[in-house]
């Protein structure tokens, strides 16, 4: 047994190093790697058919039947080097999943959002213990409409880790648009400014800092936190400050409605029993409750954004502090995204960091299952559906489950490359 664990770990060692090497390209000097600019449009299901991984294939497409997913990516990466993506059955009607679809990644989203302020917190313009209704705090102007004096003790900290004592035990405000406006008598949906004035007139549930409870709601405030802090909006900072540079220039902030849907993005899907709800704008029209069950383009980065899962990857590659790729933000500043205490204590953006040193993000939305698994040797799965289960939040245990059998199965037959890098031969554009 003993024997077994040091060949395995053997080869994974000299598997990592063939694939730090192979990263760099034969005579290219390693500070100028030669990324793919376009990974969606460049990647097809073809790069990934590789016949030692055809049952890990058929694991999946098993896996999907039995869930009756309509479609399902999948992206490994090892030190900061794609090894594998393919997109599994259906996008749209008629249309294949590829490596390059973009799926809505839900709460995975709260990791975009947080490394934007650890960027802002390394440019000096916030600190994470900066208190934001505070008379010189970021939400300041926000502070006469607040009832209960503990919420002037709000950090950003507080807003990361789900312990500012806004909680969804009265229902998520992110999601009772409908429920906000009969009980306010608004004839249309409140806006962001217009639902923080209202949440922050009830009483929180707990002081900040004294216990953990999940929060969309805190994460539309680091949103807003974002624009006062850049004075700019929160989508378009974020990809001109923490996305192009990690090499993602094809992540946006999602629509509500299959029409409005981006060039590349899936279709989503519910189940049969899932029945028609009434749209969230007060409408009364009946949608699927995917398209118009909640507004989805205004959780912002609580849960709106949309992605391929071999870009999300890329996303991973430029904070992990691990691999060839560089990192957007300091070692300093990974490592306090993943510090966590205890397994009742969220880190900053990631669900949870193990005893073992797995760093986990997951994201549900109706329609939709992402799952960002990251582990120890720099090993990351991500996996992004395009369908609701019965299961619901807690069906990305499930896939969790998946990706760990399928790594114990798999990973040492999959290929040494690096997907992210141009061809050799191909020098890209001047």
């Amino acid at each position: 047994m003993i024997m077994a664990r040091g060949k395995r770990l053997a080869a994974v060692l000299c598997t990592s190093f063939l694939l730090f090497a192979a990263s760099f390209g034969c005579g290219q000097s390693p500070d100028e790697p030669r990324y793919v600019k376009d990974i969606n449009a460049y990647l097809t299901n073809e790069m990934s058919d590789i016949p030692v991984l055809e049952p890990m294939d058929s694991t999946i497409l098993a896996y999907m039947g039995k869930w009756g997913l309509h479609g399902m990516s999948l992206s490994i990466m090892r030190s900061d080097s794609l090894l594998y993506a393919k997109g599994y059955g259906e996008s749209d009607e008629g249309k294949s999943m590829s490596p390059g679809t973009l799926l809505r990644i839900a709460s995975v989203s709260k990791l975009l959002t947080a490394t934007g302020i650890m960027v802002l917190q390394e440019r000096g313009m916030l600190s994470l213990d900066d208190s934001l209704f505070t008379n010189t705090g970021l939400l300041s102007e926000y502070s006469p409409y607040i009832k209960d004096k503990r919420i002037k003790k709000i950090t950003l900290r507080h807003l990361l880790m789900h312990e500012s004592g806004f909680t969804s035990r009265m229902g998520d405000p992110m999601f009772s648009t409908l429920k906000l406006m009969k009980d306010n008598g608004w004839s249309t949906p409140p806006d962001a400014e217009t639902l923080v004035r209202t949440v922050l007139g009830k009483p929180l549930q707990f002081s900040p800092g004294t216990a953990s409870e999940y929060s969309n709601f805190g994460y539309l405030l680091l949103s807003m936190a974002i624009e006062k802090a850049t004075g700019k909006p929160y989508e378009a900072w974020m990809q001109e400050n923490v996305l192009a540079p990690a090499g993602c220039i094809d992540m946006h902030i999602a629509s509500n409605y299959y029409e409005d849907r981006h060039e590349r993005e899936s279709r989503y899907w519910v189940h049969s029993w899932d029945t028609d709800v009434e749209r969230f704008d007060g409408s009364g029209t009946m949608v699927p409750r995917c398209y118009g069950g909640s507004d989805i383009t205004s959780l912002q980065g609580a849960g709106a954004w949309i992605s391929s899962a071999s870009e999300l990857a890329r996303l991973v590659a430029a904070i992990d502090e691990r691999g060839s790729m560089k990192d957007i933000i300091s070692p300093e500043s990974v490592e306090e995204m993943t510090f966590t205490t205890d397994s009742l204590t969220y880190a900053l953006g990631w669900n949870d960091i193990s005893e073992e040193g797995v760093w986990t993000r997951t994201g549900t939305l109706s329609g939709t299952s992402a799952l960002i698994k990251y582990y120890p040797d720099g090993e990351c799965w991500v996996f992004i559906s395009n369908t609701g289960t019965r299961r619901g939040p807690r069906f990305t245990k499930i896939t969790s489950n998946l990706a760990d059998t399928l790594r114990e199965r798999y990973s040492l037959s999959l290929p040494a490359r690096n997907l992210f890098l141009e061809p050799e031969g191909d020098e890209g554009e001047e």
